[in-house]
């Protein structure tokens, strides 16, 4: 199993430089890609192998996909790598993945330093084993400088948590009297939650096939694209990637607006919103235009 593990001189061929500027060409490229990475066990199951086996293969996986995302200029990447119930597991399988955890954070933070990648990750991270958190501290301040694409972990994460952990901060807030129950808002919730700092996902790709959030990004994932692939994690490649990334550029996105709306959107003219919800889509119009400038 060492092959999945450690990676080999990389350098991108140029056919596949020449897909990415086809993507490019064809329209706006998501700025934020989340993934529920999953298929692991199954992978593994139907090749006869042990389950430490699915997870050791989607070790390549996500290297590629990571790789894959930095060349095309994708913002943020945020996998979801180990949930709340995933402690429900054998404590031999969760064992397991955290030494695959250390073992693939210091033999790809050369790679993470040499081009720009800045490792971050959302989280109860706190519950780790005491050496995982020791590795991703390490990692995250090493990298902590980088430029480039943001790719976070989720650890020990689930949405209702981080929306748990959000609420007792602002009630919190409430009983200090730093803020008011009436100035709530969703910015007020927004900047609660772990990932205050980065902007929603525009595309989910979730793999295996299942059609489910999975506890995943509950509040980011409200206007985001969903594209779900029946291929296992351990099989998915920068070829799959792409396909969403294509299917992701034939939407349109509303963010509840008519098309008739978003049209008037673009070419600057007025359009008539609910008060209450004028900022809210200001903001998402303003943040798609400008999407195709930055990108």
């Amino acid at each position: 199993m060492r092959k999945f593990l450690v990676p080999d001189k990389y350098q991108q061929p140029e056919d596949d430089k020449r897909v990415q500027l086809e993507l490019r060409a064809r329209g706006k490229l998501p700025h934020h890609i989340a993934v529920i990475m999953d298929g692991n066990g199954r992978w593994a199951e139907e090749r006869g192998l042990p389950r430490a086996a699915g997870h050791q293969a989607g070790i390549a996986s996500l290297r590629d996909v990571t790789r894959s995302s930095r060349e095309l200029g994708i913002g943020y990447l945020t996998v979801y790598a180990f949930s709340t119930e995933n402690w429900k597991r054998p404590k031999r399988e969760v064992s397991m993945l955290f030494r695959l955890l250390v073992k693939m954070l210091r033999e790809e933070l050369a790679e993470m330093l040499e081009n720009g990648v800045r490792l971050k990750t959302i989280g109860q991270t706190s519950l780790l084993p005491k050496l995982v958190q020791q590795e991703l501290n390490d990692a995250i301040q090493r990298t902590s400088n980088n430029k480039g694409l943001t790719l976070t972990l989720a650890l020990s994460y689930s949405g209702r948590w981080d929306l748990v952990h959000a609420m007792q901060a602002i009630a919190m807030g409430v009983r200090s009297g730093k803020i008011s129950p009436e100035d709530i808002s969703e910015e007020t919730i927004r900047a609660a939650l772990t990932t205050a700092e980065m902007p929603d996902p525009d595309l989910l790709v979730r793999t295996s096939g299942e059609l489910r959030l999975s506890n995943f990004l509950l509040w980011e994932l409200a206007y985001s694209e969903i594209h779900v692939t029946n291929v296992l994690w351990p099989d998915f490649r920068r070829e799959h990637l792409y396909e969403a990334i294509r299917e992701y550029q034939k939407r349109e996105r509303r963010f509840g607006l008519t098309g008739a709306q978003l049209k008037q959107a673009h070419a600057g003219s007025d359009i008539e919103v609910p008060e209450a919800q004028r900022s809210y889509v200001e903001k998402m119009i303003s943040r798609f235009t400008r999407g195709k400038s930055e990108l």
